[in-house]
């Protein structure tokens, strides 16, 4: 299926690894021009050469920032310009308990996810409507679903920018802009691994053994990074054009799991 989205720029935050860089790779198979940003400036030298020797005709520009730091993002579009799509994917917020994640790791954690995200639409939303319409996608994650008491300040803003992306996106369409949201649950990259190594260590006291949590998952697996990235692309689409305001969940069903249990 051609999804009409060749020629298109794209602006994809975390984009120097993980669903970042796989969805890089993605929208250049589709023709697209690429604005990349992460905090790291030589994984994002090392991305931008790979997808320049693989595909031809596409422009890549990338722009090392932390989106954490207070004013950052408002440096974003003086040095990538305007887009047609904007992809939010930055941030990681720490696994743990109330009593495990302090406010200051809180605080951190969310200057980046959900304030990032946040701010990054307050900046484009309206250039996206000067130039007559756009597309945002805000990569989420499946937490703000499920409410595991062991990922609540990740489970807590997920869930903020669950009703964020839905209160923005509800309306966005009478500006020709549509907002979409998407949950992915556990994805095979090495910030998932690491997290199940930390709670194998917890439950049996070795985190060797983080292959049997591995087991519990839908098909005995972690989504792959295509299973998510093919879906963005989709949301992102002409093909999806009367989608706004909605969240699809990519979590081979954990969270509809955990509501009947």
């Amino acid at each position: 299926m051609d999804l009409q989205l060749a020629g298109k720029t794209v602006l994809i935050t975390g984009a120097s690894q993980g669903i970042g860089e796989g969805l890089a790779t993605a929208f250049a198979q589709a023709g697209c021009h690429l604005r990349l940003t992460a905090r790291r400036y030589e994984k994002l030298v090392h991305v931008k050469a790979d997808l320049e020797r693989r595909f031809a005709g596409i422009d890549v520009a990338i722009c090392a920032l932390d989106l954490g730091r207070p004013g950052a993002a408002e440096e974003l579009p003086a040095a990538v310009g305007d887009v047609d799509i904007l992809v939010n994917n930055a941030g990681a917020i720490p696994a743990g308990s109330l009593f495990d994640v302090d406010e200051a790791r809180w605080r951190t954690a969310w200057d980046l996810k959900v304030f990032g995200y946040i701010n990054l639409c307050r900046l484009y939303y309206p250039r996206m409507k000067a130039a007559g319409g756009g597309v945002i996608v805000n990569n989420i994650g499946n937490g703000g679903e499920i409410s595991d008491p062991r990922y609540i300040a990740g489970g807590t803003g997920n869930a903020s920018l669950m009703a964020f992306t839905r209160a923005l996106g509800g309306s966005s369409l009478d500006d020709n802009i549509r907002v979409v949201g998407v949950n992915p649950g556990p994805v095979d990259t090495e910030r998932i691994y690491t997290m199940l190594k930390k709670r194998a260590a917890a439950l049996f006291g070795d985190e060797s053994r983080y292959p049997e949590l591995v087991q519990s998952y839908p098909l005995g697996r972690p989504a792959r990074i295509d299973e998510v990235t093919a879906a963005i692309l989709f949301l992102a689409s002409p093909r999806s054009s009367y989608t706004s305001g909605t969240i699809l969940t990519i979590d081979g069903g954990l969270a509809a799991r955990r509501s009947i249990v």
